[in-house]
């Protein structure tokens, strides 16, 4: 058994709401491995996103610790997090949050740039990954001459083009088609199949589940593991995408 890459131990979080405190997360307990994939399901509001923000060092917990990568990343302070999350973590926001003044290319490597610099191996990599979610043609565009799809298909690119050890997506092919979420889905899994690293995605796409190494549902603060299997057969998903995409992993 290797030594979890990600580890959470009695992990609460909660905001305050003029006199009222909400608990979004309840003593959370639990850790994950390099190289799994980890699906996060649940409802709007249940929890998935505050507790992907915790993982990348984008809030702290009220109360608990949060282990990544072997680092205690609750006990940083917000510019050490920051650095942190530079350096290891990957995040695919929800929404593509690009610079507008930036082009794709400048886009996909500003996290290089912040981490010192951008070397010809890098570039060249960010091109490649670029041209793998068929956007090469569009590298010296900016973003408000992306369609929706492409945006986030930048967005994706720049969150794993610094080589990080830990991938949290949120909804990344919420916005995409068929084709290019099947393209998108196949980069992630290589990630984490290939180069040992841990994706943790929130989605509602019942096909993904099949997927999975772990599956969670948060219900009351709390997270809930849920059988793979028995969770594509009660989202009736037909296995086509899944079947794709393992034979996708398996070629490469």
């Amino acid at each position: 058994m290797h030594q979890p890459i990600v580890e959470l131990k009695n992990v609460s979080k909660s905001y305050t709401e003029g006199k009222q405190t909400r608990l979004i997360l309840d003593s959370i307990t639990t850790h994950f491995q390099p190289g799994e994939f980890i699906l996060l399901l649940g409802h709007s509001g249940s929890g998935k996103s505050t507790l992907l923000n915790l993982l990348g060092g984008i809030d702290a917990p009220s109360s608990g610790e949060v282990w990544v990568n072997g680092a205690a990343i609750h006990q940083l302070n917000d510019h050490r997090r920051t650095l942190f999350r530079r350096q290891h973590i990957g995040f695919i926001f929800q929404f593509f949050n690009l610079i507008p003044t930036l082009t794709v290319l400048e886009n996909v490597t500003l996290a290089l740039h912040l981490n010192g610099g951008v070397n010809r191996e890098q570039e060249q990599r960010a091109r490649r990954l670029l041209e793998r979610v068929g956007l090469s043609h569009r590298i010296n565009a900016f973003p408000d001459r992306l369609s929706g799809g492409e945006q986030q298909r930048v967005a994706i690119v720049r969150a794993v083009a610094h080589n990080p050890t830990v991938v949290l997506a949120d909804e990344p092919t919420g916005n995409l088609d068929e084709e290019t979420g099947q393209t998108v889905l196949e980069l992630l899994l290589e990630l984490t199949r290939q180069v040992n690293k841990t994706l943790i995605m929130a989605t509602h796409n019942p096909e993904i589940v099949p997927l999975a190494d772990k599956v969670y549902g948060i219900k009351n603060g709390r997270l809930v593991m849920s059988n793979p299997a028995a969770m594509s057969l009660k989202n009736g998903s037909n296995g086509n995408l899944s079947a794709k995409l393992k034979l996708t992993a398996r070629k490469e």
